[in-house]
């Protein structure tokens, strides 16, 4: 896991995010998958940070660093579960149940997840849908 302080270029706020490694960060950054949660701009930049240095002086500072990765790789599998178990999956037709839902008061017992773009997803919010970014790992180990 990485840490990266980013910059909004459109509303200039500040904020930190973690990633699963510096090629994932490149990679979201490419397909603009990365945005803002003040204002949902995709124009977001890495900003200069102080690398974070740990003196490692025993097995336990290794251990700590081991276990803190475990336990947010742990909390991000709980909240997919929870996702799971509580909301429906609707793959790539997000957007169109979402507006369903929204506009055309269609009944649904579960909230929705599924695959969206970023084009949509900015669709979405310019028509008032509120929508959410949630951290998702395909991992099936640890």
């Amino acid at each position: 896991m990485i840490k990266y302080k980013l910059k909004c270029k459109d509303c200039n706020i500040s904020f930190d995010s973690w990633f699963a490694s510096s090629k994932e960060y490149e990679r979201l950054e490419k397909n603009k998958y990365i945005n803002c949660h003040s204002c949902n701009s995709f124009n977001i930049k890495k900003t200069l940070m102080s690398p974070n240095v740990l003196r490692l002086r025993t097995n336990k500072s290794e251990n700590f660093k081991d276990k803190k990765t475990f336990q947010i790789k742990k909390k991000i599998k709980e909240y997919q579960k929870f996702i799971k178990n509580n909301f429906e999956y609707v793959g790539k037709n997000f957007a169109h149940e979402a507006r369903l839902i929204h506009f055309d008061n269609k009944k649904c017992n579960k909230g929705i997840y599924g695959n969206v773009t970023k084009a949509e997803i900015t669709e979405l919010n310019e028509e008032g849908i509120k929508t959410e970014i949630v951290p998702w790992t395909n991992e099936n180990n640890n």
